[in-house]
């Protein structure tokens, strides 16, 4: 197997370092050997020899595989297009002329039928389909033109293509950059030597293995011995189940702790009924009858289930006795209570006039707090003072505008430049469509960063001007987005001058 030589013409010496990342998963399922496989995309120049000496090692495991007379099957994100057709701007002109000079395209294109042995097995039910992409720049909104790429695919070995019933995309299921594909398997085939097989009697998932496969984890020497139990998981951890009794702790150094709920809960039922009857015979004015019926209610739950005396650990360790909800017939005695301190309180604020009224003088304050407030107040008369306010504060805007003094030309200058300064900047119009912009920030690592910018508000699609350097202008589509460009402190810039502009004079 060739490699390819980094920047500084080295060749790496073994495969440990391109397996470190953890790309790959391999499981065997008796008629394939699937490979899940994340390939490295090329994100620098430097990157190039670490992405196509991976493409080398998983097509050498692959051969390995078939030599050894099995079945491979390979799904996962190869992060390349295979053909013009599965890019967005492969059909253009500049692309497709040198679409396969790439070095990861050539090997890929080589790897693929009739070139090579895998099958790209979507692509054979739908030959010419067009825009069948898989994966979208989520960054420029470019799932919305669908403009993508097909990055992820479904590779098989000739031995699998009689198993392939059908293979498709799932464009329409969002919640990624990418979206799934699939593809459906015949529960039974017939061979060409006329032989039935079921997909079940191939792939038998109910079987019981003496040694699990070569390809287990527990084979390999990095997870020998270190592997957790499934079991494990799912185990109840110990409990350790501290009861103390209430009559070894001092009565003085009892704490409302979770440890101790279960002794006070250990405390007999006629000593709970006792201590609220002695307090009740030592309080002249006892609580309302709601609140001591759950005391009563709960002390006669524990006498009817289970005699003082017997089984007094299990009866500590159970939960208090819900009391009994109370019922519509009856009494309201906390309604009633609620509405005498209502009624007897002071009645409160009822008009609105009162909060638009001038402050009281000391005089009247003293008079008013002497007479003792009114509790029948007519409706009327609120509406009828809340009208004269309504008037009051309609007849008074001249009057508090005149004696207001105008403020003097500094302040209102300085005032208008705050307000100026303050203010979010307009968007300004692109050149080639009249439309007006949107606005982004910068999230590149640089100089740049955090700086806004405004840009063409259109959607990408194919051919949209990236630039006179990076698109021709013959390939150009004006459908979508243009080139427009500018800092957002130019466009602030900009309209300060405007605004400091005199303005023309009328003839």
């Amino acid at each position: 197997m060739e490699l390819m030589p980094d920047e500084h013409n080295n060749t790496p010496s073994d495969l440990i370092l391109l397996d470190a990342e953890g790309r790959a998963l391999v499981l065997d399922f008796c008629l394939f050997v699937l490979i899940n496989v994340y390939c490295p995309n090329e994100t620098s120049d430097a990157r190039l020899p670490f992405k196509m000496n991976y493409h080398y090692m998983l097509q050498e495991r692959v051969n390995n595989l078939i030599n050894e007379g099995r079945e491979v099957i390979v799904v996962g994100d190869i992060n390349i297009s295979a053909t013009p057709l599965d890019h967005c701007d492969g059909h253009l002109a500049s692309n497709a002329a040198t679409f396969h000079d790439h070095p990861a395209r050539a090997w890929f294109h080589n790897w693929l039928t009739p070139s090579g042995c895998m099958t790209d097995v979507v692509r054979t039910f739908w030959p010419d389909r067009k825009g069948m992409y898989t994966c979208w720049n989520t960054k420029i909104s470019a799932r919305e033109t669908n403009y993508g790429t097909r990055v992820d695919y479904i590779l098989v070995t000739p031995g699998m293509l009689p198993w392939i019933k059908h293979g498709d995309i799932q464009p329409s299921l969002n919640g990624s950059d990418h979206c799934p594909i699939s593809i459906d398997l015949h529960d039974e085939i017939v061979t060409s030597a006329g032989q039935k097989l079921t997909l079940r009697e191939v792939m038998p998932t109910d079987r019981d293995r003496d040694e699990p496969p070569r390809l287990a984890a527990r084979r390999w020497d990095e997870f020998s011995g270190k592997q957790t139990l499934l079991s494990s998981f799912f185990a109840k951890g110990g409990k350790t189940t501290t009861t103390t009794s209430i009559d070894s702790q001092a009565p003085g150094l009892l704490r409302p702790s979770s440890s101790q709920v279960p002794a006070i809960l250990s405390i007999p039922a006629p000593k709970i009924a006792g201590a609220v009857l002695m307090d009740l015979t030592q309080d002249p004015s006892p609580p309302d009858a709601c609140e001591l019926r759950p005391f009563f209610t709960s002390t006669s739950n524990l006498k009817s289930s289970t005699p003082y005396g017997q089984n007094q650990e299990q009866k500590s360790l159970s939960p208090p006795s819900v009391p009994p909800k109370r019922k519509a017939t009856d009494p309201p005695l906390v309604k009633a209570n609620k509405m005498q301190k209502k009624e007897s309180g002071p009645t409160g604020q009822r008009t609105l006039a009162a909060f638009f009224a001038r402050p009281l003088s000391l005089s009247q304050t003293s008079t008013a707090t002497s007479d003792p407030p009114s509790s029948d107040v007519d409706p009327s008369d609120s509406l009828h003072a809340d009208h004269q306010l309504a008037l009051w504060l309609s007849g008074s805007q001249d009057l508090d505008a005149s004696f207001q003094s105008s403020p003097s030309s500094a302040s209102s200058g300085s005032k208008a430049a705050w307000s100026q300064l303050m203010a979010p900047v307009q968007p300004p119009k692109c050149i080639i469509h009249g439309e007006l912009t949107k606005e982004y920030t910068v999230n590149k690592p640089g100089p740049n960063k955090g700086k806004p910018f405004f840009i063409c508000s259109r959607p990408v699609g194919p051919g949209y001007d990236k630039g006179k350097g990076e698109r021709p202008r013959e390939e150009v589509d004006h459908k979508y987005r243009c080139n427009f460009f500018k800092w957002s402190a130019e466009v602030r810039r900009e309209a300060l001058k405007d605004k400091a502009k005199p303005p023309p004079k009328q003839q």
